[in-house]
């Protein structure tokens, strides 16, 4: 299993409306190394939601349930989208200046690469992140 972190305006879209959704097609991403972070997902692997813009937090957990498949909304080929469905949110949202001060999450891509939208996330990272977000999974949702 792999873990990943994505990126999204909570004006755009919402971890609440993802909520409502259910999932969603993740799609528009048109950078190359979110493109090949795409392709590199397998269904089960699980996702930190983050909220940027003004609110810069991981607020959910989610689940890839499609494995990258040509992009709808692009109109070269080369774009990959995935789908997402939530899992959870987390009990409190971690935000970033708490992740750039923790010595175990300083170093994510997220600290380092703050224009990525696709990420991938370390499992130790991803322990911590749901550590600090005083969250934890089912034991069913553990695995895929």
């Amino acid at each position: 299993m792999q873990y990943w972190l994505v990126k999204q305006e909570p004006a755009e879209y919402p971890w609440d409306q993802f909520l409502q959704d259910r999932g969603t097609a993740w799609t528009g991403v048109r950078n190359f190394q979110a493109r090949n972070h795409l392709r590199s997902m397998r269904r089960g692997d699980l996702v930190l939601y983050y909220h940027s813009g003004e609110e810069r937090a991981v607020v959910g957990i989610a689940r890839v349930t499609r494995e990258a498949y040509p992009d709808p909304t692009a109109q070269e080929e080369m774009w990959v989208a995935v789908d997402l469905a939530p899992i959870r949110p987390l009990e409190e949202a971690v935000p970033l200046h708490v992740i750039k001060k923790d010595p175990v999450l300083c170093e994510m891509a997220l600290v380092r690469q703050s224009r990525l939208s696709v990420m991938p996330v370390t499992e130790t990272q991803w322990r911590r992140i749901l550590e600090l977000g005083r969250t934890s999974l089912p034991i069913g949702n553990n695995r895929p």
